[in-house]
């Protein structure tokens, strides 16, 4: 710097000094130093990020009136100062509204061409914007989503349906969360009828266990009510794909815990109807299964009243081949009845 400026600097530093911490001094004295108009920016509201912003735009030639703004964070002015730099017409998103993602995201769609009318507006998210410009780089008739009642992720499964040349007016309904449309969207990928589960009351999961059926060639019918919750269709779907009798637990009084196990009994041949009960807990259940499997009679504590690991106790002495009847009370403690079941067997 001439003679001048430094005896301007050196007055200026010595009348705010004390207004300005060491970085923002730096920045300063970094204008003075590229002889540019540093008074644009010697502004204690402005935080050193901001200050170097504006200097690098000062340094370029920028008209940097458009962003020095306190209201713009240095991540935004720098948005806007390489929009400057690239001869973009930067007021579609120099607008303290955006945040810095929205605009690098109508920045981008500028550097491109694209219509940015679309979606450069302040009610659309950073995510619903980004959809929207991915849209227009596939091509596609954005039209279909550039609603705001639309969130990113429902936005992503109609583009995607869109990409993959899918009839969208099925599904592209805000009433749909976005794991409901990809459940319909995946259904019309596969040429499905998903008729049979468009129904807004169905989860996205009940959806999903609907879905796997039809592909599976399944008569889903069966299991295709909303009485039915995820977890049970799936039991029901499971046992349609292994050829079991499922009308012997396709009952909404069995939880899907009951039904698993009233299923793996099917599969192993065992005869349900010994625990086919729905007032016996899963874990009950199991003993009893695992009774069955061992061929012991089961009937002797096949009741509710023991808890499944009174029932283990009994079970594991009945496989032993040891009188139980000694500890056959569900008044004893599951431990009393272990004890007791050493005793008998002398071991521990």
């Amino acid at each position: 710097m001439d003679k001048i400026e430094e005896l301007k600097y050196n007055e200026f530093i010595k009348e705010n000094k004390n207004k300005f911490n060491n970085e923002q001094l730096f920045q300063i004295e970094k204008g003075v130093n590229s002889g540019i108009d540093y008074s644009i920016y010697s502004r204690p509201e402005f935080t050193y990020g901001q200050m170097r912003e504006i200097r690098l735009g000062l340094e370029k030639g920028l008209d940097v009136s458009i962003y020095s703004n306190p209201k713009f964070n240095l991540f935004e002015m720098d948005k806007i100062r390489k929009g400057l730099e690239h001869g973009i017409d930067v007021s579609w998103y120099a607008k303290p509204y955006f945040n810095s993602q929205q605009m690098e995201v109508i920045y981008s769609g500028l550097v491109k061409n694209f219509n940015v009318s679309l979606y450069a507006k302040p009610e659309f998210t950073y995510g619903q914007m980004r959809e929207i410009r991915l849209g227009l780089e596939k091509g596609l008739d954005v039209s279909t989503y550039t609603n705001p009642e639309y969130n990113e992720d429902q936005m992503v499964e109609i583009r995607y349906g869109l990409e993959q040349g899918l009839d969208i007016s099925i599904y592209s309904d805000t009433k749909y969360d976005w794991t409901q449309m990809q459940e319909i969207r995946l259904g019309l990928k596969n040429n499905i009828d998903v008729s049979l589960y468009s129904n807004v009351n169905f989860s996205s999961d009940q959806m999903l266990e609907i879905r796997l059926g039809l592909e599976n060639n399944v008569d889903v019918s069966i299991y295709a009510k909303l009485e039915f919750d995820d977890g049970q269709m799936c039991e029901i779907r499971l046992g349609l794909e292994e050829n079991l009798d499922v009308s012997l637990y396709a009952n909404i009084e069995y939880d899907y815990e009951q039904m698993e196990q009233l299923r793996y009994g099917l599969i192993e041949k065992s005869d349900i109807s010994y625990y086919a009960n729905n007032n016996l807990e899963p874990d009950q259940m199991r003993q009893i299964r695992w009774g069955l499997n061992k061929g012991i009679d089961v009937s002797l504590y096949n009741s509710p009243d023991f808890n499944y690991l009174q029932m283990s106790q009994i079970r594991i002495g009945l496989e032993d081949g040891i009188d139980v009847s000694y500890y056959l009370n569900p008044g004893i403690e599951w431990q009393e009845m272990e004890n007791m079941r050493f005793l008998i067997t002398g071991t521990r």
